[in-house]
């Protein structure tokens, strides 16, 4: 299943939290969706659930316009919002019963409830109350809530929030098992939940597209202006020192004996590097060239962190 935006726009008042957004999600693809707070992340992923309506422009879901036929596009998509609401006074097993009603799934709620439990995990926990649950194990029921009526369509709006590593790779595991057979499109703030498991990458900031590119491709958004190095020596030297090698423009320290070098031109200074240590007679322990990073991209293109 398919999703279509078209030149959408969203007004809340004289503020504008999407201008003239259009892209497609294609059946398959898992789709990160990027952008500062308050970029417009949120606002677009309710109006392709029919949570709010847009302003201007349109979004298909499977040919299905989200406005003129809400109950078939709900149909199709499960939806995590970012908060997660649950009722906490519910068992897990008695929330799932109660969703499968919503959707009208008469008969197949007992099988599907029973096949979603052991999807997400949540066997050891469906006869408790929500409310007694850890967050891993509340996004969990959320996700389980997502996928109970098996949708062709994920949409989950910063779904390993507030979870520990290990929770945040058990959930990443999930969602890229649902990925397989499903539509997925992704908010998050964790760039390397993205290079983990999206095919793609779209960046929106101020409510506009700024990148939208397959994830091995949109590294090249990055001029090829710099060269980055890590380099640890066997002994103490001091920022001085290293901004005297040939090309090295800025230094950082990471840890003790540990420095970042970078030069203002994609020029590769390590062989400058090497020279300066048998120079100084210090022997390089380790020194590694810096891979560009989705984290550097998004920077670039979005004018660094926003609050």
């Amino acid at each position: 299943m398919s999703i279509v935006i078209e030149n959408v726009t969203k007004l809340y008042g004289e503020q504008k939290a999407l201008d003239g957004v259009s892209f497609s999600v294609n059946t398959g693809e898992v789709v990160g969706f990027l952008g500062p707070n308050g970029a417009g992340k949120s606002t677009l992923m309710k109006i392709i659930t029919g949570i709010i309506p847009s302003t201007k422009g349109r979004v298909m879901v499977d040919s299905f316009d989200v406005t003129e036929n809400p109950v078939e596009v709900k149909k199709r998509i499960g939806y995590l919002p970012e908060n997660n609401p649950l009722y906490p006074d519910m068992y897990v097993k008695e929330y799932l019963r109660f969703v499968c009603g919503i959707y009208k799934m008469g008969r197949k709620s007992v099988n599907r409830i029973k096949e979603t439990i052991e999807i997400t995990g949540l066997g050891q926990e469906q006869h408790k109350k929500i409310g007694a649950l850890s967050k891993g194990y509340r996004q969990r029921v959320g996700l389980a809530q997502a996928l109970i009526h098996d949708p062709g369509i994920l949409i989950l709006d910063e779904p390993t929030s507030g979870l520990d590593p290990n929770q945040l790779i058990e959930i990443r595991n999930l969602i890229s098992k649902s990925g397989r057979e499903k539509t997925v499109m992704l908010s998050t703030h964790i760039m390397q939940e993205v290079e983990a498991i999206c095919d793609r990458v779209i960046i929106i900031d101020n409510g506009r597209i700024k990148a939208d590119d397959r994830k091995d491709e949109i590294y090249s958004r990055l001029e090829e202006t710099t060269h980055t190095i890590m380099v640890e020596f066997d002994e103490d030297i001091n920022e001085q020192q290293l901004l005297s090698i040939n090309g090295v423009t800025d230094v950082r320290l990471l840890k003790e004996r540990q420095w970042l070098l970078q030069s203002a031109s994609s020029d590769d200074i390590r062989p400058d590097v090497f020279r300066f240590a048998v120079d100084n007679h210090l022997t390089v322990l380790s020194l590694q060239q810096q891979e560009k990073s989705l984290e550097e991209v998004f920077r670039a293109l979005t004018g660094g962190t926003k609050g």
